[in-house]
């Protein structure tokens, strides 16, 4: 009986660190679990919010701004139009099509040019701008970029490209409690994200960066310079022919 024990593994034998690594192996199941499988049902469910929108209601609440309304319509692509897709593509991820959720060529030259002293560029896909605003806080952190690091592969993993640009253009912020492109092109223009033009979906994609201090209705001179920059690239990826890509995706992968 001495000579089983002693020849049994050492994680079988009892000791802390045996019950520590099965206490280990059964906690990272369950937060894969807890995790996937949201995230699998939402390949097919909409969203009824996210934490972004959450967040924003909280500190409205917390300063009892009682007007304070948040405006979420969910439309499926096919309600939205070709423009609003190409321009968020033009604008926040020219990869979108090609890539598994990180753009490591935008990543090394924003390294480059922080080296250089210059202002740090964004290099977040849209893949984990979704994986940011459906799961996680608005708040920078090693935790929250790990975080956002690993639902982007879990996205990437279970959801086709089109979905992801569908909830994309479904959570992301246009302005103070205006979320989505049917929402914003309602709240602007009075029409539906159907109608919406080359230029009016290139406004929306150019206060992207940040849509509380960059205002569609009231665009500045920088927010018109980066819409005219926006269509400038839509017309050099090809315009809505460029989605092409992610109809190819989609049917190799039926």
């Amino acid at each position: 009986m001495t000579g089983e024990r002693a020849r049994s593994p050492w994680w079988q034998r009892g000791s802390v660190a045996g019950r520590l690594l099965k206490w280990l192996v059964v906690a990272l199941l369950g937060w894969l679990l807890l995790t996937s499988v949201p995230v699998l049902l939402l390949r097919w469910l909409h969203p009824l919010t996210s934490a972004f929108m959450l967040e924003a209601a909280a500190q409205a609440w917390a300063a009892q701004e009682r007007a304070y309304h948040t405006d979420f319509q969910w439309v499926s692509l096919e309600q939205i139009s070709p423009y609003a897709a190409s321009a968020v593509i033009a604008s926040e991820d020219q990869q979108f099509p090609f890539h598994a959720g990180f753009d490591f060529d935008s990543i090394r030259e924003a390294v480059r040019a922080s080296e250089r002293g210059k202002r740090l560029r964004g290099a977040s896909t849209i893949s984990q701008q979704v994986a940011k605003n459906l799961f996680l806080w608005p708040a920078h952190s090693f935790v929250r970029k790990a975080l956002e690091a690993y639902f982007t592969v879990l996205i990437e993993a279970l959801w086709p490209k089109e979905r992801i640009l569908e909830m994309y253009l479904n959570v992301a912020q246009f302005g103070d409690g205006i979320y989505g492109v049917q929402a914003a092109a309602q709240h602007f223009w009075h029409k539906s994200a159907r109608r919406l033009s080359s230029y009016e979906a290139a406004l929306l994609a150019a206060v992207l960066p940040n849509p509380l201090r960059l205002r569609v209705e009231r665009p500045s001179r920088y927010v018109l310079a980066r819409r005219d920059w926006i269509l400038g690239q839509m017309r050099g990826l090809g315009g809505p022919g460029y989605l092409r890509a992610l109809e190819s995706e989609r049917r190799s992968a039926r």
